[in-house]
């Protein structure tokens, strides 16, 4: 496998994201589990429509069959393929505060590529991630997120301590605010109007620190032309609203612009082992 990836890396970037869309639509209609999965968040979200349902479906298997290339491709030659950042100036007004920067980045287009023209272009980055299941394709996960001026920090306190410290240097982190944490990492928070396990580290870490919050994620561009980098303020917090719900209503602000790309397969509402399930309504 770990050869086949490496060939695969070798691919122009069109070539990947045909073969992408067509892994995408093989999963969809080979895995009832996976359909299932799609279908139900995506009507969750109050998206009906046929397009995009369709489209998510494709992006899904771009957003897999681009990694070989994301991790193992040049770096430069991967940062170079981000052809537009928007935004760049709410960044560098977050950065000017001098308590650091943290990226939040829902799983939507290409959320690997923005860390990645990040750490090229503009400065050192620490990401979180949770080491690969296979073994075998931990040694590739770890080398494209190891780049120069990019570090990789696992979910677990020894990653917590590499994010801490990144911040109190001033320098910027990254992560997965709609990843499913562990038990004891999070809390129940509306998702599209359902509870979902959402994690409280992002919160935690920003107020501790006094860092910046910023939104960002990597547009993949059609025709496999490269990536478009959106970089957003946080929205104000609501009255009463509790900090990991306000992180929510920021990702589904972005959701909302590109729903086509977002991973609506990802099992979002799932109980993690040990965690009591959300409270029923009324």
């Amino acid at each position: 496998m770990t050869a086949i990836l490496r060939l695969l890396a070798r691919l122009p970037l069109a070539w990947l994201h045909r073969l992408g869309a067509a892994l995408g639509w093989a999963a969809y209609l080979l895995s009832a589990r996976y359909r299932r999965h799609l279908d139900a968040n995506l009507a969750q979200a109050g998206i009906d429509d046929p397009h995009v349902r369709r489209a998510a479906i494709a992006e899904a298997g771009k957003a897999v069959a681009e990694l070989p290339a994301i991790w193992l491709r040049p770096h430069a030659e991967v940062a170079g393929w981000v052809r537009e950042v928007r935004g760049r100036d709410i960044y560098d007004e977050a950065a000017a505060r001098g308590k650091g920067v943290l990226f939040l980045t829902p799983h939507l287009g290409c959320f690997d590529v923005t860390a990645q023209f990040f750490s090229h272009a503009i400065g050192p980055i620490t990401v979180l991630y949770r080491p690969a299941r296979q073994p075998w394709l931990r040694p590739l996960m770890e080398a494209g997120r190891n780049r120069p001026n990019m570090r990789a920090a696992t979910t677990d306190v020894r990653g917590v301590r590499a994010l801490v410290k990144a911040l109190r240097a001033g320098e910027a982190i990254g992560m997965l605010p709609d990843q499913v944490p562990s038990r004891g990492e999070g809390e129940w928070a509306e998702f599209f109007g359902r509870p979902a396990y959402t994690m409280t580290l992002a919160a935690r870490l920003a107020e501790s620190t006094g860092a910046a919050i910023v939104l960002a994620y990597g547009e993949r561009l059609p025709g496999g032309a490269g990536y478009r980098m959106h970089v957003a303020r946080m929205p104000e917090a609501l009255a009463g609203e509790r900090p990991a719900r306000r992180i929510n209503r920021a990702m589904e602000g972005l959701i909302r612009e590109r729903p086509e790309q977002y991973l609506w397969a990802y099992h979002r509402y799932k109980v993690p082992a040990g965690v009591a399930p959300p409270a029923a309504p009324g």
